[in-house]
């Protein structure tokens, strides 16, 4: 499913899965890749910040070190979430699919899509969510 239409999708991946990495977030509080995943911590899920830039400072967000790449993280994650814009998604598909375990879901935030990588993530069994925001699906649906 490279785009979940329906709201019972978007319901089920919102009720079940609390860990979130956050590719590409941001330390600015005004820019989405921040306050997004501060609002989902704040609803209780647990996110873990991966930003090159920040990990290398060692820089920690809602009680977890940033880390560079998702192969860092050494806990399971249920979702992958996806704040890099469109051209650079499939920069992060071999780190993505070398985590062990897979993530349960991709959900690139609203504006990003990908179809190529969306399809090759599919293919290994990793549902995948385009161009929908975390934070508005959230408040609208929970």
């Amino acid at each position: 499913m490279t785009r979940l239409q329906g709201n019972p999708d978007v319901v089920r991946i919102l009720r079940e899965n609390r860990v979130v990495a956050v590719v590409g977030f941001h330390r600015d509080p005004m820019k989405p890749a921040y306050y997004v995943p501060e609002y989902l911590h704040r609803q209780g899920y647990t996110i873990i910040p991966v930003n090159p830039a920040l990990a290398a400072r060692g820089e920690s967000f809602f009680g977890h070190r940033a880390v560079s790449t998702l192969a860092e993280i050494s806990t399971p994650v249920d979702v992958v979430e996806v704040f890099r814009r469109s051209d650079k998604v499939h920069e992060h598909l071999a780190d993505i699919l070398s985590m062990a375990p897979p993530p349960r879901v991709v959900w690139m935030q609203q504006g990003i899509r990908d179809e190529a990588t969306a399809q090759a993530l599919t293919a290994r069994g990793i549902d995948v969510v385009q161009d929908r925001c975390m934070l508005a699906d959230h408040r609208a649906l929970l």
